[in-house]
């Protein structure tokens, strides 16, 4: 198959195809007669196993690693289990993180709802944004200013 007959087969680019090619995860034959990439059906398998991982969350260096596993006959299902039970803990706090986030959104949102706009004076760039509470822990330059002041 040529790459873009791959392409069409997974239901991706050609671009993404040449992607993971350089990337290492496919490894095409040369056509002797043109010098063209000629992918096989294996690459095709390999081409729709990187998509499942990759909706895993899985990063190609770790697909990387885990198709060297198979492709030496080692099972990579360890490995496997392991990045993903190491990776959990970290989504669950970007996800809270993220929840935060919207959260104080949604609040400058509604507390912005009857401020009018205003024009940059040299002393406000943006008065809704000026106006939202700084987080708990930070000072503004001038509040440290005026308390390193005698």
């Amino acid at each position: 198959m040529k790459v873009i007959e791959l392409a069409r087969a997974a239901g991706v680019t050609g671009e993404t195809v040449r992607h993971y090619t350089r990337e290492g995860l496919l490894h095409p034959s040369r056509d002797p007669d043109n010098g063209y990439q000629r992918y096989a059906h294996r690459d095709l398998e390999r081409l729709r196993f990187v998509q499942r991982a990759r909706t895993l969350g899985f990063s190609v260096a770790e697909i990387r690693d885990i198709l060297a596993h198979a492709d030496q006959g080692d099972s990579p299902c360890p490995l496997v289990r392991d990045l993903l039970a190491s990776r959990l803990p970290e989504i669950r706090a970007r996800i809270h993180e993220l929840e935060a986030l919207a959260a104080r959104m949604e609040q400058a949102l509604s507390a912005w709802k009857a401020m009018p706009d205003g024009t940059p004076d040299g002393h406000s760039l943006c008065r809704l944004i000026e106006s939202f509470p700084e987080p708990l822990g930070v000072a503004s330059h001038d509040a440290e200013s005026q308390e390193e002041t005698p």
